[in-house]
């Protein structure tokens, strides 16, 4: 069964004639290939891909991975569909590659990827898991490997497909000025990571603060770093940062840390009286480091107040510094209420130079009355 007008053709295109026929068909296969690609990147797939214990990145390039070979895989059917032949295995102009050659090159790249991601899984939980050095160094030593393992991968894989990498060194010195402005900050970022996981001025855990993020480090990259600050918010800061910036690493080494509390009183309080109580309240205080021994220092005589200092050790900066310092201050406001100790009120002296000030002296009653009126 024929029908001519479906078969008639419409336009030419690279030699060949295109029918009626041939657009249903290409358009059938490009949008099968649509379906496809948007089913690769559901909830369904990456849940099946995290069956097999694989990183959750690594997932989501897979599937995006997947998701553009389908739509290649099927734009390309629904060329032939419409009457253009295009044969997979003759190579594309100007690529010298087929079709099927650059499939395989991405597929095998897929592997690399994954195979370096499954190095490091395996050195970081299994093999340098017992090997009694210091966890951070495990991590270092697992990422650099899997470093070394992605590049010397993707060299190989890209020696065996037909790209030699001695023939793209023209090509790379002549784009290599260009490029190498736009990357420079990639590179320096990358090249910062390696040297963070080497000379671990920084490691997982640590409680630190940098280019005005303070937060518990929770991922070393190869270009950024995670910290995870106080609110539960996740900063992604670059590793520049901890090469050429400040940075104040609270629990490197020791993670004994002195806080200073200030505290005023009202002048005419017993000296000794608040200096007893605030050392009871650093004493009472569970997260107290006995030693070194808190103690009080008697900063200033200032204009409304005097002005103490509670010096008190803790490890708290690498946990809660700032539930910590409420702690004490809640502890200083009941300890001195039960001292009879107050707090100072801002005092001013005013000295009348010339002429003179009535005062009259109001009974209660009547300010009561001005009041409601």
């Amino acid at each position: 069964m024929s029908f001519p007008l479906l078969e008639k053709p419409l336009f030419e295109a690279g030699g060949h004639y295109v029918t009626f026929l041939g657009l249903i068909a290409f358009a059938g296969f490009f949008a099968a290939g649509l379906v496809v690609a948007r089913f690769l990147q559901s909830e369904i797939v990456r849940r099946f891909f995290s069956r097999f214990k694989i990183d959750t990145n690594f997932i989501a390039i897979v599937t995006t991975i997947l998701s553009l070979a389908s739509i290649v895989f099927f734009t390309v059917t629904a060329i032939n569909a419409a009457g253009i032949p295009l044969a997979w295995n003759a190579p594309l102009p100007a690529i010298r590659l087929s079709l099927v050659q650059i499939f395989l090159l991405v597929a095998l790249l897929v592997g690399v990827f994954w195979f370096s991601s499954g190095t490091k899984r395996f050195l970081f939980n299994r093999l340098l898991a017992q090997s009694g050095l210091d966890r951070s160094l495990q991590y270092a030593i697992a990422q650099v490997v899997s470093n070394i393992v992605l590049v010397v991968g993707i060299v190989i894989v890209l020696e065996n497909t037909g790209i030699h990498l001695a023939a793209l060194a023209v090509f790379a010195g002549a784009v290599g000025v260009g490029v190498g402005f736009g990357l420079q900050n990639i590179a320096s970022n990358f090249i910062s990571g390696l040297v963070i996981l080497a000379e671990r001025p920084i490691t997982i855990g640590d409680r630190i603060e940098v280019a005005g993020i303070a937060g518990q480090v929770e991922h070393i990259r190869a270009r950024s770093t995670v910290i995870r600050t106080n609110d539960n918010i996740m900063m992604i800061v670059p590793n520049t940062k901890f090469i050429d910036s400040p940075v104040t690493n609270w629990t490197y080494g020791d993670r004994r840390v002195r806080f200073r509390i200030p505290v005023g009183v009202a002048y005419g309080s017993d000296v000794n009286k608040v200096r007893d109580a605030l050392l009871a309240v650093a004493h009472e205080n569970p997260h107290t480091l006995k030693e070194p021994a808190p103690g009080v220092f008697l900063d200033q005589f200032g204009d409304s107040s005097i002005d103490f200092k509670l010096m008190v050790w803790s490890s708290e900066m690498s946990a809660r510094p700032s539930r910590y310092r409420s702690d004490l201050n809640f502890a200083i406001v009941e300890k001195f209420r039960e001292a009879g100790i107050e707090f100072p009120f801002p005092q001013r002296d005013v000295h009348i130079r010339d002429g003179v000030i009535k005062l009259e002296k109001v009974a209660k009653n009547e300010m009561a009355e001005r009041s409601e009126a």
